[in-house]
């Protein structure tokens, strides 16, 4: 299983606990949203759409920054896709999974000499290693966060894995984990 099967199977697994972590309000109602817009789909590492009772939550995780078309463009067409086919607004977050210096993961905007459109991003080496740590849903996310020792988080993880009641997702939790080590 690739890192992006990993990524779309815990976000549509867990919607809430996404939506929760990146809308400034946790949402009531949420709804996984196919992922190809009737339009040609557009490349992307991973894309999941999750409606809530006023919005869409666009989430893309990526860990090549170079891209064609180039990440910000790819932004707003998907943007001007979802509002015309949902009106209803969208937050876009655009989630970079492994550290790089790279000019396109400190870019949160596309602007041409007509357009400025806007959008989130999140470097998960820079993200304090806490919510992910103690959150089952985003646990599999914690070997990327910011850290001083690598060793001392990994082995935290495994101490929450460990505590895992249900051993199907024990298991599934540790594999997802792992693949996603991988990246770091």
């Amino acid at each position: 299983m690739s890192f992006d099967n990993v990524c779309k199977l815990l976000a549509e697994k867990y919607p809430f606990d996404f939506a929760k972590w990146l809308l400034p309000q946790a949402p009531k109602t949420i709804k996984v949203l196919k992922t190809e817009l009737s339009i040609e789909p557009i490349r992307a590492d991973f894309v999941t759409f999750l409606q809530t009772e006023n919005r869409i939550l666009h989430i893309e995780f990526q860990t090549n920054p170079q891209s064609k078309p180039p990440i910000p463009f790819r932004e707003l067409d998907y943007s001007v896709r979802l509002i015309r086919t949902y009106q209803v607004p969208v937050t876009q977050v655009v989630i970079f999974l492994q550290e790089t210096n790279d000019p396109i993961v400190f870019t949160e905007e596309y602007v041409n000499e007509t357009t400025r459109h806007r959008y989130r991003v999140i470097r998960m080496w820079e993200q304090e290693p806490e919510l992910f740590l103690n959150n089952l849903a985003l646990l599999p996310l914690a070997p990327l966060t910011q850290t001083n020792s690598p060793q001392s988080l990994l082995s935290q993880i495994a101490n929450n894995v460990a505590k895992i009641a249900d051993r199907e997702t024990k298991q599934d939790i540790a594999a997802y984990t792992e693949i996603l080590a991988g990246l770091r």
